[in-house]
């Protein structure tokens, strides 16, 4: 059994001279929960057979501590990845304007429900709906905080208690756990499926309406395809049958494409099909903050915004601002391959990559501590749930460090300030320009100094 006896009481630790550098910085109690959380780690250890402390290294580990407990979770990063829209670091990354009109909206006051012409109260939406209206072609819009919100109240509002028609093709789960089925079980909808998981035809949905028929909805499966043996319905064919019955139709068409891209709709495809409301993100392949945009026939708008679970989901100022800023961008689209970064970095020329590849490699084979280094050929990935089976041919650096293992490199890369998060890949670690910013060049190279610099022996 270890003997406890020989660990430092708190008071000792709090009489350290180290501790007095943070008295004026940090409470008490602060100091002294910190200090029993460290003797407690001490504590462990002895539990685990070491033997050894130090009174100085506890000292010194708890004013660490005490100011590590500072800094924010959420920091900066730089995407070494190649991953445009990497969900685990954000997704997409703003047009600045976009972000300058958060930053605006979030440090003053905006004009958010007041109509500056007729001094009455306004509606938070209308800015947004001018937008999204000038690219999709629909009469009317609104927008929620994300785009499984989007689908909920859209059902909730339109389909409570009734039945929506929807192909067991389509049955997804858009990530996080959330399932089509969850989704429409918590809207008060009653999924009603038809078709296979392969096949699913017309008349699959013709046979299913009857009487408590709510809707007709297509969702596209942005995450995952099927091949090979299969068939589904267009949603210009659905649109029709729709009509026909006098049933609305919903278009859930994910990730908001604005360009052609394989097998992804682009947002105005489903107005022009004559569906009654295309569902898309505000992030994603759009570009923008994250938010669930609804667009479509004007009556069914504005039915929705009349629900009461429209304040829940409901955008604030700074994703509003930010929206807005990004659809503005949009209404000029011969333009938005230099002013949304998310389409900026899936469409940069493939000679331009391994330019800048080429150059910043140059500047690393400077450094000490690089076992090797080479500018290679490799694929990029969309992420985000978008395009899952589209590669993108990209180039990349590879490297290795002179003393730990790859592993251990990207582990550092990640540690370090600024955060690097890079790809590991049959023993090199992976950079990818691609989803790197001019402006962070310089901090990349110093990050890299740095990790290397501290793996040298």
């Amino acid at each position: 059994m270890p003997d406890f006896r020989q660990l430092p009481a708190v008071g000792k630790v709090l009489d350290h001279p180290a501790l007095s550098t943070v008295r004026d910085r940090y409470s008490a109690d602060a100091i002294t929960a910190a200090v029993r959380i460290e003797l407690e780690r001490v504590r462990d250890r002895l539990k685990a057979g070491e033997v050894a402390f130090d009174l100085d290294a506890i000292a010194c580990t708890v004013v660490r501590n005490l100011h590590a407990s500072e800094s924010p979770m959420l920091r900066a990063v730089i995407n070494a990845t190649g991953i445009v829209l990497h969900t685990n670091l954000g997704r997409s990354p703003m047009a600045e304007v976009a972000a300058i009109a958060a930053f605006e909206a979030a440090r003053g006051y905006l004009n958010l429900e007041l109509d500056l012409n007729t001094g009455k109260r306004s509606s938070r939406q209308d800015p947004i709906r001018e937008g999204v209206k000038a690219i999709t072609g629909a009469e009317a819009a609104t927008v929620v905080n994300n785009c499984a919100a989007a689908t909920v109240i859209v059902l909730r509002a339109l389909a409570a208690g009734k039945e929506v028609i929807v192909s067991r093709g389509q049955l997804i789960e858009i990530g996080g756990s959330f399932r089509i089925p969850d989704i429409m079980a918590v809207s008060g909808a009653i999924l009603r499926e038809v078709g296979t998981t392969n096949i699913t035809r017309l008349s699959d949905y013709e046979r299913a309406i009857g009487q408590n028929t709510g809707l007709l909805m297509l969702v596209h499966t942005s995450n995952f395809r099927v091949r090979g043996f299969t068939e589904s319905v267009s949603i210009e064919s659905l649109a029709a049958l729709g009509k026909q019955r006098g049933i609305p139709v919903i278009d859930d068409a994910g990730s908001g494409a604005v360009l052609d891209w394989p097998d992804e709709p682009r947002v105005s495809q489903g107005i022009a099909a004559g569906a009654d409301l295309v569902l898309f993100s505000g992030d994603k392949l759009l570009g923008g903050p994250q938010a669930g945009i609804i667009a479509g026939k004007a009556e069914l708008i504005a039915k929705i915004e009349r629900d009461p679970l429209m304040r829940a989901f409901r955008c604030d100022k700074m994703t509003l601002a930010a929206l807005e800023a990004t659809l503005q961008l949009h209404r000029n689209p011969d333009r938005i391959r230099e002013t949304i970064p998310t389409i900026a970095m899936l469409t940069i020329p493939l000679a331009k990559l391994r330019e800048r590849a080429e150059k910043f490699a140059e500047r690393l084979r400077a450094l000490t501590g690089i076992r090797s280094l080479e500018v290679r050929d490799d694929a990029a990935y969309v992420g985000g749930g978008s395009l899952p089976d589209v590669t993108l041919p990209t180039v990349v650096i590879a490297l290795t460090a002179a003393c730990h293992s790859e592993e251990a490199f990207a582990a550092r890369l990640r540690s370090g300030t600024p955060a690097v998060v890079a790809r590991v890949h049959a023993g090199q670690v992976f950079l990818d320009l691609r989803t790197i910013f001019d402006r962070q060049l310089h901090d990349l190279f110093t990050a890299i100094a740095d990790a290397l610099r501290e793996a040298a022996p």
